[in-house]
């Protein structure tokens, strides 16, 4: 009888590559289109997410290399021989601070468009206790099998919004797309910069390709990983902005939502397509929410080495609840996602690639 190829502890390319795009997809999705609508207020702001994309692929492309270095070592392990154990120990930290951030972030959204769409009359303290109950429960059990529900979940994910979008291109009106390339170069970097605060994913690399069969092919994974979430974005963006125009989208909270919400199936057989597409986007959140989890519990326990991954869970859990519940409203809570974006891109982005200028000057590597 043959072996089952996932008993393995081992994570392949290409499962690589879909733990990165889910983990990027997320809630960014489901708000994007006004955050790049009220910078650049034309169709012209795929250009916008283009030039971010392509961006943020080179940079994920050069952490990628930078983990490829080290196919062996542990994240902390990295930082300790490029810069030595003191910064190691304060980077692995801020890492665990991020990692908190964001997974109280994404509980919270899920309990803000969950009381928004799904239910109403409950209130959004226990929707956000009981996803984050169920993040909790999956953290405590096997981190490739978290890892591997990025295969179910975002095939999913993606085909209900490639339907999605196929239906609602009936919907298009060519008065909402035209003038072509009619906003200037700041609005465009404007939108850069707001989409680019939403895309820190690629650091997933650093901390997971030690767990990868096949380490030489990290700078590929975390490419092409960022590379889907770029092409869904570009196409959900033009869509969006084809359907309701531009100053339309600047006044809508969640304006993939309400793309989904103009879905109507015949027959009747479903009246809420909304509700369905959001049922199945909270997979994509769980992953998002869980790898966070996961990546604080790492992180911490690479510090804290005598405590167990079972008590992290235990002390992280009531942190992260208080946490999500502080943003006393969707104003103070986008305010909240903002300020993770630019701590993120610090964390996840700046810091790494000037530790690989080091590491290349310094010609260090794993076996040196």
């Amino acid at each position: 009888m043959n072996n089952v190829s996932y008993a393995d502890k081992k994570i392949s390319t290409r499962e690589m590559i879909f733990i990165i795009a889910n983990y990027v997809i997320a809630v960014g999705i489901l708000t994007f289109p006004r955050s790049i609508a009220e910078e650049t207020n034309s169709f012209d702001g795929w250009i916008s997410i283009l030039i971010a994309g392509t961006v943020v692929c080179f940079i994920s492309w050069l952490l990628g290399k930078l983990a490829s270095r080290f196919p062996t070592r542990p994240f902390f392990a990295i930082v300790a021989v490029i810069a030595g154990r003191p910064f190691a120990y304060l980077l692995t930290l801020l890492f665990s601070v991020h990692s908190i951030w964001m997974a109280s972030f994404e509980i919270r959204a899920v309990g803000i468009i969950a009381k928004q769409y799904l239910f109403t009359n409950t209130p959004v303290e226990m929707i956000t206790l009981a996803f984050l109950l169920i993040v909790q429960y999956v953290a405590a059990g096997s981190r490739l099998a978290l890892l591997r529900l990025n295969l179910i979940f975002l095939p999913i994910a993606l085909l209900i919004i490639l339907l999605v979008q196929l239906y609602m291109l009936r919907f298009l009106e060519w008065e909402n797309v035209r003038p072509f390339f009619s906003s200037d170069w700041m609005s465009q970097l404007s939108g850069v910069k707001r989409l680019g605060l939403s895309m820190t994913g690629g650091e997933l690399v650093l901390f997971y390709t030690v767990l990868m069969k096949r380490p030489q092919d990290a700078p590929k994974s975390v490419t092409l990983g960022m590379a889907i979430p770029i092409l869904v974005y570009m196409t959900i963006y033009m869509v969006v902005i084809g359907v309701f125009s531009a100053e339309v989208v600047k006044n809508l909270t969640f304006p993939t939502i309400e793309l989904a919400k103009g879905v109507e199936v015949p027959g009747g057989f479903i009246e809420r397509v909304d509700s369905l597409f959001f049922t199945i986007w909270i997979m994509t959140i769980f992953n998002t929410c869980s790898i966070s989890f996961d990546l604080a519990i790492t992180t911490l326990q690479s510090v804290f080495t005598r405590i167990s991954r079972f008590t992290w869970i235990l002390i992280l859990s009531p942190i992260i609840y208080l946490i999500a519940m502080m943003p006393q409203n969707q104003t103070e809570f986008f305010t909240f996602g903002d300020r993770l974006g630019y701590f993120g891109v610090v964390i996840a982005y700046v810091i790494p690639l000037v530790l690989l200028a080091i590491a290349k000057l310094r010609g260090v590597k794993d076996g040196s």
